[in-house]
């Protein structure tokens, strides 16, 4: 097991480096030139060169990505922002807690909703009430988010105004007492997070209906009936618990569908978070913040793979015998 993991850090790590080359080379070749929308087109071809020389963006690709690589991986230097004129570091610092607010609570809204939707989908299986389910789950899933976040705004922000409309806060929020100031956070965060959430839901309700039902039909479940337990125990402690491995898997692989559906809710809802950044970055060629921003986006999505190796190794204990 020990060696199983060894080879998939290993290999997890060269990832990160594969997509980061990539993304070098695919934003540098791209047409446009980042003094063209930094400057006013009114400033001289001298100041241009000027700022592409300070940038180092007149030098030769190659020895461009050379020192990046040097800098960025061996020294822990992501370079200065070309928009925000700070480094990069305090530039992701300051953007990165709002995202993993978001996408945390997604999660749980995600796994919390869907698992309650499967189980009561595989207690009243082939009944209204499990069709109903198993049909809004694949319609959450099959809708776009930009639309489904377009709609829940329209009906939730606009035509019944219950939610904000968009950012983090409100006005003149800074000034409330503290408590104030946390409800107003929650109710700016509720709609994203919900939209971010349920969109993911409905997989999560489909994998758990499924792997309930193949355990449903075991031996320890009939043992478990036999001796008289409650059917809502013989669900959520007997047949849930025995059916957490896919789920387990599930919840490392949510991590990048959550990552790249947050660069949209944030652009939706106007949330100060990571993908808003790199979104904005993307359209003033921001070189340094979008690597950066996708070197950490690479390492959360590797990270969480990783995990869902160790929670599947902790749940079964036959896949601890893996590739010893």
């Amino acid at each position: 097991m020990t060696g199983f993991l060894l080879r998939r850090l290993v290999a997890s790590l060269l990832l990160v480096v594969v997509v980061l080359t990539l993304t070098f080379f695919l934003i540098h070749l791209a047409p446009g030139d980042p003094a063209n929308l930094l400057l006013d087109p009114r400033v001289s071809r001298q100041h241009q060169e000027a700022l592409n020389r300070l940038y180092g963006l007149d030098r030769p690709l190659l020895a461009q990505y050379g020192s990046w690589l040097r800098a960025s991986l061996l020294e822990g230097n992501w370079g200065v922002s070309f928009v925000h004129r700070r480094p990069v570091t305090a530039v992701i610092a300051d953007h990165l807690p709002q995202t993993l607010l978001l996408t945390a609570t997604a999660l749980v809204i995600q796994f919390g909703v869907g698992i309650l939707l499967g189980v009561g989908a595989a207690r009243s299986v082939g009944s209204r009430k499990d069709h109903l389910i198993r049909l809004g789950a694949l319609s959450l899933y099959s809708l776009p988010l930009f639309w489904l976040g377009l709609m829940a705004l329209l009906l939730l922000s606009f035509v019944w105004p219950i939610f904000p409309s968009g950012h983090m806060s409100s006005v003149g929020a800074d000034q409330l007492p503290a408590w104030q100031r946390l409800l107003d956070l929650l109710h700016h965060l509720a709609l994203p997070a919900l939209v971010l959430g349920l969109a993911s839901a409905g997989a999560i309700t489909r994998f758990t209906r499924n792997s309930l039902l193949e355990v449903m039909d075991e031996d320890f479940v009939r043992t478990a009936r036999a001796k008289g337990v409650g059917e809502r125990r013989v669900v959520w402690r007997h047949a849930l618990r025995n059916s957490l491995a896919p789920l387990i898997q599930l919840f490392g692989l949510s991590l990048p569908f959550l990552l790249s559906g947050s660069l949209v809710t944030e652009v939706v809802f106007s949330w100060p978070g990571l993908g808003r950044l790199t979104y904005d970055s993307i359209l003033t060629r921001d070189f340094p913040v979008i690597l950066a921003s996708t070197a950490l986006a690479a390492t959360l999505v590797v990270a969480g793979s990783f995990l869902a190796d160790l929670l599947h190794a902790a749940a079964d204990p036959r896949a601890r015998t893996w590739e010893r």
